[in-house]
């Protein structure tokens, strides 16, 4: 019986939130009311006017780019709701003021006073009805799962929502009874209809049916009213906008209840019957929640985290990251080093086996490996990259012949594992979430476990040389600081703890054997190939004991015609060369002196591009190094690669660039995207800029001394009159402002800090200065222009004339006339919730009309002076200024930004981290994949997935092959393929680059 109660379940939580059906019926319904509609009267009776045309232009447009991030796909559902409902407030309240409206049947501030005593009202009804009902619950006379209460989002937008769907019926039918005139209603569409009817445009459309028709009877019979007054007693002497009565001269009122209360009734029943049916005692006896043990979640898309949103202003992560980065300096550098104390803890327990030097491989006749590096960003790209590389084997195109490549037995970890700092949330959910669905760990595997001693292995296997399966090692990372921005991760920013905890105290990663015990390593692989896992920690070069260890590795054991593969986290030959430094002194100590040309290659990441650069012919000084690569694309946002493209010296050798992934004039053409794409990549950078646009023009509001713009009466001359007004008002800022001129300095400052300290201090502070004067310039302009829109209004009566609560009296107004009231409710209620009902329906109407406000304080600082007005007269002003100049200057702040990063990158050949972290680019990803031949050749393949899938569906062949056998003998390994259009599960993977290093 339990078992059928549990597939009869609903698998799906409650439906608390109506509003979606909600909206799309009011959408429906209004596409409906418009096709009936005279849309030929509707644009012909719009004012002609160019002004109101531009204004129109201005507002929409505005608000159109403010909200253009959120258009095409939801980003963080809270945000992205708040972001609508903001905008349409603002939008709506500076629309309904302008002229053109009720020339085309529409009055705003009806469906505005009407949306807000309905919306009040809904939210007071539904408030009490579920307080009333936990109360049941808490009593337990009702269903347990009343308990699963509302959140106070859903309630609002619901009201909302319910308020809007009558506001759109009032404006399209009236408001009449089934058989009666209208009741005082507004000018509705019907009659624009009705004019159409007899104009001799439409003569051609007869033989069409009579849509007029069909909408009398929607809007008169299908919503018409319930019934008469007399069948309802309690609202016979109150009916909502009903017919007018005459308080003195007669006493009859509507025989009608309004259908707006009608409407608005049957809308609140149906949700109060929804939501008690669903969690009612019947319904909770045929729809029971699953016992524990047998409740099942049933996964459609794996849990992946987006990119790392670098330039937000909100993230606590991003915060936590500069603070252990400060931490880290301050109490690592050359205070307290962890490779000191593994060292020490090695020679202290002086056993055979230190935790340094692996040598089960080196007996193998050939071997596999891979390498990637700078995982963790993006869940997409960093599965997309570990899917790869569990699979059985890869089939792929080389030199025009097809190739099959096993799947390695070995992976090397580059560094920057997770992102953006390495906290445990951040290795859980962006390093070991991803390799876990790439391949699972075996069954008996806990992620709680800590590895004590290691390796720890599965039960049938008694040593590392016996375990068939894939193992990983890895290196930290350290720090990616240009100039005075610090962008790139470090596993040392805690000390490396987390790393510690998660490599080296646990025993899988995904499907990959984890026997590493320290930061560092040697590994000893077959044929004479070793590899040097180096821990460069903070200051980008190993330290003494380090270098001791492997350097006495190189002269007892490494033989004189092995073959030495270093890795390193940074690539110090690129970065050396780009801010003309020298770093990593004892790791190159350790290549010339000690390895003594037995260093073929030299991997690492830090860079998210791939680059390889082999050393020209042998001349007076040969190569220490033969062949330097770059591959930082395992997870990681992309780097620019025609930065580096003049490179070719390193160490006194020539080296010649033998591949680039992706090309470096593709790369400029990728920088393009911080004009047109900085905003929707980085929205969260709205908080930053447009707070500091208005700190920059803070001083400067209100501009009073307007009366030029309005004198002109060409273009030239506003548009001279604008930049002479911007040159006053720079020097007001500079003469008389505190608080803009303080903001002004700071951005400066901040400015001439955020230029690379590449260049010299004079350009530094050139190009600084040039990026603070743009952005003060446009800052002033769009003050100017708000300034501009609200006194033209003014000047024609549209704002400004009545005070802070015109909406409001003018809704009292049409109450007394058309909300009769002949038994004193309204007075009673005044007196029952202590004068709450009239005040806060008063305060609400007049933070809507955030216009008014702004237009009536501001003609009364013009006037009086800023010095006369009180401190609450300031606040509100400043505030109800801010709202609207917000939603101006973030989209431009963001541009001007995303602009100055393009030109840097492009043309000065700066910011290489700072303008591609803030394209957040998941796609261009590789790593390598590399073959010890029997022969003792070193066959290196990179592989590259172009783009990254963002959409993917559980692979059916896996999960009909689970079972208890590990996940590397299984044949589909991966949880998630690609959906379509990727008809290649494993993402056309393909060779970038392919070549052979000789024994």
């Amino acid at each position: 019986m339990d078992r059928v109660k549990e597939i009869l379940t609903h698998q799906y939580s409650y439906p608390h939130e109506h509003s979606r059906h909600a909206m799309l019926a009011v959408l429906a319904g209004c596409l409906f009311f418009i096709s009936t509609d005279n849309f030929h009267t509707l644009i012909h009776r719009f004012d002609n006017n160019i002004k109101w045309w531009s204004i129109y232009a201005f507002l929409l447009g505005f608000f159109y780019f403010f909200s253009s991030p959120f258009l095409v796909r939801t980003i963080e559902p809270s945000y992205s709701n708040f972001n609508r409902w903001y905008v349409l407030w603002l939008l709506v309240a500076a629309v309904y003021h302008l002229p053109s409206f009720q020339s085309m049947g529409v009055d705003i501030r009806m469906n505005l006073s009407l949306f807000l005593t309905l919306f009040m009202a809904s939210v007071l009804i539904l408030v009490l009805f579920h307080i009333s009902y936990l109360g049941l619950w808490y009593l337990g006379l009702v269903a347990r799962l009343a308990g699963n209460r509302p959140e106070i989002l859903t309630i609002l937008q619901n009201s909302t929502v319910l308020s809007i769907a009558c506001c759109v019926f009032y404006s399209h039918c009236g408001n009449r009874g089934p058989k009666g005139k209208p009741l005082g209603r507004q000018l509705s569409s019907t009659v624009l209809f009705e004019n159409l009817l007899h104009s001799n445009l439409t003569k051609w459309i007869n033989n069409w049916p009579p849509m007029h028709e069909v909408k009398e009877q929607v809007c008169h019979n299908w919503l018409g009213p319930v019934g008469s007054a007399a069948d309802y007693p309690v609202f016979s002497k109150w009916v909502v906008y009903g017919e007018m009565v005459c308080h003195d001269a007669c006493v009859k009122t509507s025989e009608n209840i309004s259908p707006i209360f009608s409407l608005w009734a049957t809308f609140i029943g149906l949700y109060i019957a929804n939501y008690i049916v669903e969690r009612s005692t019947g319904w909770a006896l045929t729809h029971p929640q699953p016992s524990g043990a047998r409740r099942r979640k049933i996964v459609t898309a794996p849990e992946f985290l987006d990119m790392v949103p670098w330039y937000s202003g909100t993230s606590a992560d991003l915060f936590k990251t500069a603070f252990d980065l400060v931490i880290s300096v301050t109490l690592f550098l050359g205070r307290f080093d962890l490779r000191t104390m593994q060292a020490a803890i090695s020679k202290a327990q002086q056993t055979e086996k230190d935790g340094f030097l692996y040598t089960h491989f080196h007996k193998k006749e050939e071997m596999w490996f891979d390498f990637m590096a700078d995982t963790g960003d993006g869940g997409n790209s960093t599965y997309t990259v570990a899917r790869l590389l569990a699979q059985p084997f890869l089939k792929v195109n080389v030199g025009g012949r097809e190739t099959v490549l096993q799947r390695s037995s070995l992976l090397l970890l580059g560094g920057d594992l997770a992102y953006p700092n390495p906290s445990p949330t951040s290795y859980e959910q962006r390093l070991f979430r991803p390799f876990e669905y790439a391949m699972q760990p075996p069954k008996f595997y806990r992620p709680e476990h800590i590895a004590a001693t290691k390796p720890e292995l599965p039960d049938n296997v008694e040593k590392l040389q016996a375990y068939v399966g894939p193992q990983c090692f890895a290196i930290p990372g350290n720090h990616g600081c240009s100039s005075y921005t610090c962008i790139i991760v470090s596993d040392w920013f805690d000390g490396l703890e987390t790393f510690m905890r998660y490599i080296c105290h646990k025993s899988w990663l995904g499907g990959w054997l984890l026997p590493q015990e320290k930061s560092y390593f040697a590994l000893q692989l077959p044929h004479g190939w070793w590899v040097f896992g180096l821990d460069q920690a903070l200051h980008g070069d190993i330290d003494l004991f380090q270098f001791k260890y492997f350097s006495e590795i190189a002269k007892e054991q490494v033989g004189s015609k092995d073959s030495v593969i270093i890795i390193t986290h940074e690539p110090t030959w690129l970065l050396d060369w780009y801010w003309e430094g020298s770093t990593g002194n004892n790791v190159s100590h350790l290549i010339k002196d000690h390895l003594k040309g037995r260093c073929r290659l030299r991997l690492s990441g830090d860079l998210h591009f791939y680059m390889r650069h082999t050393a020209g012919p042998a001349a007076e000084n040969p190569a220490s190094v033969q062949h330097l690569i770059v591959n930082g694309c395992g997870g990681a946002f992309l780097h620019p690669t025609h930065v580096f493209t003049k490179f070719s010296q390193f160490e006194g050798t020539t080296y010649q660039n033998k591949a680039s992934y992706p090309l470096p004039v593709d790369s400029r053409k990728i920088a393009l995207g911080n004009i047109l794409k900085f905003r929707k990549k980085n929205w969260r950078f709205d908080i930053i800029g447009g707070v500091l646009y208005f700190v920059l023009v803070f001083s400067m509001f209100p501009q009073c001394d307007l009366d030029k713009f309005f004198q002109k009466n060409t273009f030239f001359g506003h548009t001279r009159q604008f930049f002479n007004t911007v040159g006053q008002v720079i020097y007001f800022l500079l003469e008389d402002s505190y608080v803009s001129l303080g903001g002004l300095f700071g951005m400066l400052i901040l400015a001439v800090l955020f230029v690379p300290g590449k260049v010299s201090r004079k350009k530094k502070f050139l190009i600084g200065f040039l990026h603070c004067c743009v952005h003060l310039i446009v800052a002033i302009g769009l003050l100017l222009l708000l300034e501009l829109g609200i006194e033209t209004c003014v000047r024609h009566g549209l704002l400004g004339n009545a005070g802070y609560h015109t909406l409001y009296e003018w809704y009292r107004s049409v109450e007394n006339e058309h909300f009769p009231d002949p038994t004193g409710l309204r007075a009673r209620m005044e007196r029952w919730t202590l004068g709450l009902y009239p005040a806060c329906l008063k305060y609400l109407m007049s933070a809507f009309d955030v216009p008014e406000v702004m237009a009536v304080t501001r003609s009364n600082i013009c006037r009086t002076g800023l010095d006369s007005m009180s401190r609450g007269f300031k606040l509100i002003y400043y505030s109800s200024v801010f709202l609207y100049f917000w939603v101006f200057s973030t989209p431009v702040v963001s541009f001007i930004f995303g602009s100055y990063l393009y030109t840097c990158i492009n043309w000065l050949n700066l910011h290489f981290d700072e303008a591609f972290s803030s394209l957040r680019i998941a796609n261009y990803k590789s790593f390598l994949r590399c073959h010890v031949t029997k022969t003792g050749d070193l066959e290196v393949y990179t592989l590259a997935v172009d783009k990254v899938p963002k959409e993917w569906m559980l692979d059916p062949l896996w999960d009909e092959e689970q079972s208890v056998s590990p996940s590397y003998s299984r044949k589909y390994p991966s949880q998630w393929i690609p959906l379509p259009p990727y008809r290649d599960a494993n993402c056309n993977v393909r060779v970038i680059d392919h070549f052979v290093v000789s024994k």
